[in-house]
């Protein structure tokens, strides 16, 4: 992979805007003056991702925009009581330590993670900044907190999705393909939880109840994928799962282009899958609330005794031009239950 540098490469005047306000009148809604402090994140995604550019538009709804806001909201603002860094690994495993060391150098006081994989990799290099992370699984069976309610130590943050979610998965997509004998499920085991198992064992109980075979189908690089994803448009007739995976997140185009490939009808976790032609997607609808944690932890709130949250909310998306592609005829009854229909 090309490296890049380690600096935020993409436009941040949007973030300055947020901060045109004078010093002055930051102060009088409650931030400190006594020092800057650093509000440092990590992520997977290049830094040139859609997903990261998406993520820093001056929008209450937007990951690190949205934090951004909500900080204004709550008397701080960058460059004048904190300053913002982001760090990426840009997929590439063997630069997860490199960013981490980065960040770390930064001496920040705290640390807001993008994923399971990278709540993981600063946990072990630190365990007295506190981290915050904006989406993980199984955070109690990854050893991240000793308890949902309870999380202790340094860390805490916000799930997006729970072991049932595979069965889900299952249940939506076979109603899609009614005649489904086997189903494919497409993961990297290094970078989903548990290496898969977190989902897999609700997958196969839900499988057994529906006479349908379960075939994994790992992944270890992007050009693994359309490997992957070619025997299931043979006989007998198969659908895919893509599991919750940092590593498919990065990689979504090439999952999304080997399905339409294949013309094997795959359901996906985020919505963002949606957006590079995916034909199905069910997972938590994007909620931007890491600020709350951050504004606490930077005024003084142990990480350790803020409760992990859930998911509010879920959310099925289905294009309905996908399915006409595939020669699929979504029923109605499953339609009527999509909160977004695309064309």
């Amino acid at each position: 992979m090309t490296e890049r540098p380690s600096a935020l490469a993409v436009d941040r005047r949007g973030f300055i805007r947020l901060a045109s306000t004078t010093a002055a009148g930051w102060l009088a809604l409650g931030a400190t003056s006594d020092r800057v402090r650093v509000v440092a994140s990590l992520t997977a995604l290049p830094l040139d991702d859609e997903l990261t550019r998406r993520s820093m538009i001056d929008s209450p709804t937007s990951r690190l925009g949205g934090l951004i806001v909500g900080l204004r909201q709550r008397g701080w603002v960058e460059g004048v009581n904190f300053r913002f860094e982001l760090r990426s690994t840009f997929g590439a495993p063997d630069r997860l330590k490199t960013a981490v060391q980065e960040l770390l150098a930064l001496k920040p006081d705290v640390i807001l993670t993008g994923s399971t994989i990278e709540t993981a990799a600063v946990l072990e290099a630190t365990q007295t900044i506190p981290i915050v992370f904006a989406t993980a699984n199984d955070p109690v069976g990854n050893g991240f907190v000793e308890s949902l309610v309870h999380p202790g130590g340094n860390v805490t943050g916000f799930t997006n999705s729970s072991a049932e979610m595979g069965g889900k998965w299952l249940q939506l997509i076979r109603e899609a393909v009614p005649d489904l004998a086997r189903v494919g499920i497409l993961y990297n085991p290094a970078t989903t939880p548990r290496g898969g198992r977190f989902f897999l064992d609700s997958i196969e109980q839900e499988a057994a109840l529906a006479g349908v075979s379960v075939v994994p189908a790992p992944v270890s690089a992007p050009t693994d994928i359309d490997e992957a994803v070619r025997p299931f448009s043979k006989a007998p007739k198969a659908a895919m799962i893509a599991l919750v995976d940092s590593f498919l997140v990065v990689h979504r185009q090439v999952a999304v282009a080997a399905a339409a490939k294949y013309r094997v009808p795959t359901i996906y976790p985020f919505y963002y899958f949606m957006d590079a032609g995916g034909l199905m997607s069910y997972g938590p609808t994007l909620e931007v609330r890491s600020a709350d944690y951050v504004d606490l932890i930077l005024r003084g709130t142990k990480a350790g005794d803020l409760p992990v949250q859930s998911p509010r909310k879920y959310e099925l998306l289905i294009n309905r031009t996908v399915a006409r592609a595939l020669d699929l005829t979504i029923p109605f009854t499953l339609l009527a239950r999509a909160d977004e229909i695309r064309e």
